[in-house]
């Protein structure tokens, strides 16, 4: 499968199975929702996935800055998309989900401790998709389930962006795709 990028970060680079990227400053994805503003210049590592699926990323980070956001995306085109990780709010990692269509919505939930790291699950079932995360990459507690898209195939991968910041470190490892 061809892995590409939308909006490639200033560094990235793939070694031993582990994603590493720096995000660009002023980054994100977001369209119009309380903030009257459409973004469409975050990071997109992905693959075009087709039917339904599993998709798994253990994702840890140097947040820094107000929104600062790594995790995973399923995407069909700028008006329909998911992107869930961790956002950095007000200091605090939060668990986060933003489903897209046509309008960007948010949920957050804070995690404890501003954790090392999160495992985080997406699962796609016909139009629905399921987001789960782990903070132990065992246990699983289920975040969000959304109305996506019926389109057959999507665009899945991993994603982070920088709304507020100059850029970040971060790791994606693990990152795996499984047909259902």
């Amino acid at each position: 499968m061809t892995i590409q990028w939308d909006n490639e970060p200033p560094f990235w680079e793939v070694k031993d199975e582990i994603i590493s990227v720096t995000s660009g400053a002023k980054t994100d994805f977001w369209r119009e929702t309380h903030y009257d503003f459409i973004r469409d210049n975050g990071h997109f590592f992905y693959q075009q996935i087709h039917g339904d699926f599993i998709v798994d990323v253990k994702v840890s980070g140097n947040y820094q800055e107000l929104y600062d956001q790594a995790g995973l995306m399923v995407r069909l085109d700028e008006f329909n998309w998911l992107k869930c990780g961790i956002e950095f709010v007000n200091g605090v990692q939060q668990v986060s989900a933003v489903v897209t269509r046509n309008y960007s919505d948010w949920s957050i939930s804070p995690l404890p401790q501003n954790p090392t790291a999160i495992w985080v699950r997406v699962t796609r079932r016909s139009t629905a998709i399921q987001v789960d995360y782990s903070l132990d990459g065992t246990e699983y507690k289920m975040l969000r389930l959304a109305y996506l898209t019926p389109a057959e195939t999507v665009k899945v991968g991993v994603m982070c962006a920088s709304p507020d910041g100059n850029g970040f470190t971060m790791q994606f490892e693990k990152f795996q795709i499984r047909s259902l």
